[in-house]
């Protein structure tokens, strides 16, 4: 079996949570201050850090502080391993449910032979 990093866990840990996805979705659009995203998906301040600190542990964010300000931005993380895993795994489904395709047809094509024998 393919051997990934232990960041590739810490990312897909960090994105499976819809604050979190919301988050970088924000930050995309611009940079934003804990403040501002603690308001924007109406949660304390201290439940934001969390959010923050868990998507910068996986690379997502960077944060900066200015006086009392921390800044948030996306990282400069290009998440190429985490894509190679989902191309693999999107690969390995396709070509199981393209053998399962064959199979149903097979098996109708006989329905439709065995029908006509009748």
């Amino acid at each position: 079996m393919v051997q990934y990093s232990r960041l590739i866990d810490a990312t897909f840990a960090a994105l499976s949570d819809h604050t979190r996805r919301g988050v970088l979705e924000q930050l995309g659009r611009s940079d934003a201050s804990i403040t501002d995203l603690a308001d924007r998906f109406h949660m304390t301040l201290t439940g934001m850090k969390k959010h923050v600190s868990v998507l910068e542990k996986a690379g997502l964010v960077t944060t900066e502080k200015v006086g009392r300000v921390r800044t948030c931005r996306l990282g400069r993380r290009a998440m190429a391993e985490e894509a190679a895993w989902i191309e693999h795994h999107r690969q390995m489904w396709a070509q199981r449910f393209d053998a399962l395709d064959d199979i149903v047809e097979e098996l109708k094509h006989q329905e439709r032979h065995h029908e006509r024998q009748r």
